[in-house]
């Protein structure tokens, strides 16, 4: 068993190399409308965010493959040795991102090096979570495992956290036209410090005591892919995983925090730099609340409070985003007069201009911008104001969303917070790696990840704001009542 001084270290140098990796792997989110105009052409600025998300859905979606790679070398080599090779190939891809030209400059290759560089970054994060989830996991006294593992499940949270806070302080620190143009890649940049900081910290920790002790005595796996998957006892519990958890943590993880984000930045129209400062306090109130029900599953056990997470989040959706869309409501602040010029018509005599106002019109649950089309002679063309179409809110309105934002990281919280402990539970030791890894990665890269992707898909296919919820809805709710059959809660 691991002294406490020990178990710190561990747990200190787990999850500062974990948090390092979200943090790469989020910046690319949190910058989407940006990358969006960098690497693909400026024509179309929806279909150009469709393809940023969908170069954002890759990481997402490459990740199982990481899980199969990474989790099977952690089962054979060791841990240790895995989520080093990890945490340098996400570094190394993110920093690349930073030095990509943009599509103006380069063309088609701009795009296609994104996605090989997102792809890695999927590829490098599906064999890191497993691996720092079950080295922490391994030194953990029993009993307490929910507890220890949960300072793994704060750090895709703290990731994005920084993530924001970094980009902030860059825009902060020039004018909007620099960012726009070359100060957006700082922190993909600066992230290549950060890795070798975690790098060299990770080098100095020891091999799992569980894994040394299966290499020990001869009992590592000769063929972890075979008897994971080739053995219909073990296979059953990868579907347990999956379908029983798996999947519907990982929606809610991405509804809660990341698609609550893109739903008030581009369905609601709210200025996006109102939206990230706010999400900054909710996100630092709210992450302890991964170690409080964590160590409340050490007693209660891990299944209900997961499963009660997901549920409450499948039937609260529609309400939080109702009422998060009621806080943007035209009506309830004096709106500064901003307009945008959307497109023009030329002709010999008079000109068309097509105006969009901020006014929001609630029809059947959806909102939808109003357009106005005005013909005009071309001397009246000064006379539109050319602004973007946001809206900066009152505080009040940005304090009473954060708090929606916030009841979200609570189920958020109650999903996540004991999964890791869970999974690390659920299967034997000699196949650990690649059998948490795989259940865990499709749930979260491939029905949480594409989360963003397919809701806005959704909206933009309905023209509903709140038509993209019951993509989650539907996971989470699916995922929770199929745990409830399919799980047996072990109390710790």
């Amino acid at each position: 068993m691991s002294t406490t001084n020990s178990i710190r270290k561990v747990i200190t140098a787990s999850s500062v190399g974990t948090m390092i990796e979200w943090y790469d792997f989020y910046i690319f989110g949190s910058l989407a409308p940006i990358i969006a105009t960098q690497f693909f052409p400026k024509e179309n600025p929806t279909a150009a965010f469709l393809a940023t998300l969908a170069a954002f859905g890759v990481g997402f979606v490459i990740r199982p493959f990481g899980a199969i790679v990474f989790g099977r070398l952690g089962d054979l080599v060791g841990r240790k040795y895995t989520f080093l090779l990890t945490l340098l190939i996400m570094g190394g891809a993110t920093f690349a991102i930073g030095l990509i030209p943009n599509y103006e400059t380069i063309g088609i290759l701009a795009p296609i090096l994104v996605f090989v560089l997102r792809a890695l970054q999927g590829l490098a994060l599906g064999g890191e979570y497993g691996g720092a989830a079950i080295y922490v996991a391994e030194h953990a006294p029993e009993g307490k495992k929910g507890y220890y593992t949960s300072f793994i499940q704060t750090t895709a949270t703290f990731g994005l956290f920084i993530s924001l806070v970094v980009i902030l302080t860059c825009k902060s620190l020039m004018s909007a036209d620099d960012f726009n143009i070359w100060g957006w890649r700082i922190p993909f940049l600066i992230s290549i410090f950060l890795v070798i900081i975690s790098y060299y910290i990770r080098t100095k920790m020891e091999e799992s005591p569980v894994f040394k002790e299966l290499k020990a005595q001869g009992k590592t796996s000769k063929n972890p892919l075979k008897e994971s998957f080739g053995k219909w006892s073990n296979l059953k519990l990868v579907l347990i995983a999956l379908f029983g958890v798996a999947a519907g943590q990982g929606v809610v993880w991405y509804t809660g925090q990341f698609y609550a984000m893109n739903f008030c930045i581009k369905n609601l129209n709210i200025d996006a730099a109102q939206i990230q400062w706010m999400l900054i306090p909710v996100l630092l109130v709210g992450t302890p609340l991964f170690i409080v029900f964590a160590k409340l599953s050490d007693r209660f056990g891990r299944k209900w409070i997961m499963l009660s997470g997901m549920a409450i989040a499948a039937c609260s959706y529609m309400s939080l985003y109702k009422g998060m869309a009621a806080q943007a409501d035209w009506k309830s602040w004096e709106q500064s007069p901003t307009v945008s010029l959307i497109s023009e018509q030329k002709t010999d005599y008079k000109m068309k201009i097509s105006i969009v106002t901020n006014r929001y019109q609630y029809t059947n649950g959806g909102s939808r911008i109003e357009k106005i089309e005005q013909s005009l002679k071309p001397e009246d063309k000064n006379k539109i104001v050319k602004t973007t179409n946001t809206i900066h809110l009152p505080q009040r309105n940005i304090f009473m969303i954060g708090l929606f934002i916030f009841i979200q990281l609570v189920f958020v919280c109650m999903a996540y917070g004991p999964i890791a402990a869970f999974l690390v539970e659920l299967f034997p030791p000699e196949i650990r790696y690649t059998s948490l890894s795989l259940p865990y990665h499709i749930g979260n890269g491939v029905f949480g990840g594409l989360t963003p992707l397919i809701a806005e898909s959704l909206v933009v296919s309905t023209g509903n704001i709140f038509s993209g919820l019951w993509y989650p809805i539907i996971v989470a709710g699916a995922t929770a009542v199929l745990g409830i059959f399919l799980i047996k809660d072990k109390k710790r």
